[in-house]
């Protein structure tokens, strides 16, 4: 398919090109890309075009309650036609105008050259008048605004790619067996009836993407993914709702966990749970905190991770909290971070972050962010930033959005550990110092969000899901809820103080501005001097008033008799 779309390009990108010059993907003459305007019209020709068709096949499938609720199988493929009016310094996609570069469309599933054809030409030529419209309003805006503090370029100028890798094969799954795999893991919440919701989703898909340009790139890359996900939701006495979610992700679903150990950690869910039920609700803190791995890779990624894409760098709207600081210390001078999409795995872990050419057509690139607590540099799509002209391979998008600088796999490092134990005796010694009658262990983490335009306060939230407090005068850890971290990161970042020795992995979603894309992100154990967090919004429904059916007979069927601390399970404590 590649071939096909190049052909669209080769008379493109030249000064003296005519609006009668885009000619049709097929090649034809008499079939070209229809012209916006008749020949005697004088129309601004494109600069640019590229066009990015994703190809994929997919197989889905949804459990509720221990039955299938959906089971799907599908073939997809979709273009998005990027088309850029003016030149590289001011183009159309110009401050708030940069997702007019894009307009996408559903293409045929077949190969037929004609219907093919037809619909980029189509797309091509709805985008083209869109991108006309969009520069004259750019142009205009130009005369009467202030001058911006940054008056970078648009576009970079990148030389061109080619790589023809391997077409993604169909999905093939023993589709019964799945389905009978999901249909059991759900059923394992029947066993803790104050779970009152429940899904697993099991989603596989393979793609290949096809990236041509009119600079002449020309690239084929398979992408495949396995993913399942265990969501399931209590209610406690007063009203507040308890989620917890676990994901699993590999390459292929042949590297997914095997069945027992998914359905042990079902029943970890359901015993955490339970024991949330009946923990007390947290109040605000302000004092000494350890993050586990996995909590400060979801950390880092909100907080730091964010602010370091390029285009939070530009632009009058964007806090742009690290922009004058290159060459400054941001972070404690033990840690480094890095972004890796090359990286297909750490350890023995998937890494769904991983890409070998970004969605502008770039060979991705491992990029040194913070060296020893020193920011260099910035994660470059091909938008241009004062002194960082080029990308470096981090222009991502999910179909029908502009790429913009994004993370991949982001890698923090340090050359301060100590061990688990450790780390938690300077924990308590931290919250002895401060006067405070213990410090928090967050466990695990969700997700949160991250504000970087300037006219919001520049502040984070992060949302823990199991979070113990653990006293400094060895009373057993004590589980909590209803806790959100929050804060600012400029003071979050220099409050840690030490690292653990073992690092872990978050991969998972990411959305922003250019869409919803998979990250993953490495970080140790991490010890902070401050943490500030506040009580969640808590409801006022309660509980459901009739017992879920089945439960009576049922009783406590398999689930572990608790404890004081919940269900069983083993404290930050008594695991060390």
């Amino acid at each position: 398919m590649t071939t096909e779309l190049h052909r669209a390009f080769t008379s493109l990108g030249k000064t003296a090109m005519s609006a009668r010059s885009l000619t049709a993907a097929s090649g034809d003459s008499n079939g070209g890309i229809a012209t916006p305007a008749s020949a005697g019209d004088k129309q601004l020709p494109p600069y640019f075009l590229s066009y990015t068709v994703r190809d994929s096949s997919f197989f889905s499938m949804r459990a509720l309650y221990g039955a299938l609720a959906e089971s799907t199988a599908g073939r997809t493929r979709g273009a998005d036609v990027q088309v850029r009016v003016g030149d590289p310094k001011l183009d159309n996609t110009h401050g708030a105008h940069r997702g007019s570069a894009v307009n996408s469309l559903q293409l045929p599933l077949g190969d037929d050259r004609e219907a093919l054809a037809r619909s980029l030409w189509l797309a091509t030529n709805t985008g083209y008048g869109a991108a006309l419209d969009n520069f004259l309003r750019v142009k205009t805006e130009a005369q009467v605004r202030a001058k911006e503090e940054d008056t970078s370029p648009d576009f970079s100028q990148q030389a061109a790619q080619t790589h023809i890798g391997a077409i993604a094969p169909p999905v093939a799954i023993d589709r019964a067996a799945w389905e009978q795999r999901v249909r059991e893991l759900s059923r394992v919440f029947r066993d803790y009836p104050d779970v009152y919701e429940n899904m697993v989703v099991l989603t596989v898909q393979n793609e290949t993407d096809y990236f041509a340009s009119s600079e002449g790139s020309q690239i084929v890359t398979p992408h495949l993914q396995a993913r399942l996900v265990a969501i399931a939701v209590a209610r406690a006495d007063d009203g507040m709702d308890l989620f917890r979610e676990q994901t699993f992700e590999a390459e292929t679903i042949d590297g997914l966990p095997k069945q027992s150990d998914l359905e042990a950690a079902m029943r970890e869910l359901g015993k955490s749970l339970e024991a949330l039920r009946k923990a007390p609700v947290t109040e605000p803190f302000d004092g000494p905190a350890i993050l586990s791995g996995r909590a400060a890779a979801v950390f880092f990624h909100e907080v730091l991770g964010h602010r370091l894409e390029g285009q939070r760098q530009r632009g009058d709207e964007e806090g742009q909290t690290f922009t004058k600081d290159v060459g400054k210390e941001v972070l404690p001078g033990f840690l480094t971070v890095v972004d890796d999409p090359t990286l297909t795995t750490f350890g023995n872990t998937w890494l769904s972050g991983s890409y070998h050419y970004d969605d502008e057509g770039q060979k991705a690139e491992r990029v040194d962010l913070i060296q020893d607590g020193v920011l260099k540099t910035f994660l470059m799509s091909r938008l241009p930033i004062a002194s960082f002209s080029s990308s470096n391979g981090h222009g991502r998008a999910e179909s029908g959005h502009v790429p913009t600088g994004r993370q991949g796999n982001l890698i923090v490092t340090s050359t301060k550990t100590v061990s688990e134990p450790e780390l938690r005796k300077e924990l308590i010694e931290e919250a002895r110092k401060q006067g405070k009658p213990y410090g928090l262990y967050f466990e695990d983490i969700s997700s949160g969000f991250a504000v970087t335009q300037r006219a919001s306060p520049q502040a984070f939230q992060v949302i823990p899901l199991v979070v113990w407090r653990v006293y400094v005068d060895g009373r057993p850890d004590e589980l909590v809820r209803g806790v959100s971290i929050v804060g600012t990161p400029l003071a979050a970042m220099k409050s840690i103080v030490a690292t653990g020795d073992k690092s872990e992995v978050f991969n998972g979603l990411c959305g922003a501005e250019s869409g919803t894309i998979p990250v993953s992100a490495v970080a140790p154990a991490m010890l902070l001097s401050a943490i500030e967090t506040q009580r969640q919004p808590q409801g006022t429904a309660r509980p459901p008033i009739l017992p879920i059916p089945g439960a009576e007979e049922q009783g406590t069927g398999n689930r572990d008799q608790g404890t004081e601390n919940g269900a069983g399970r083993q404290t930050p404590q008594e695991a060390q």
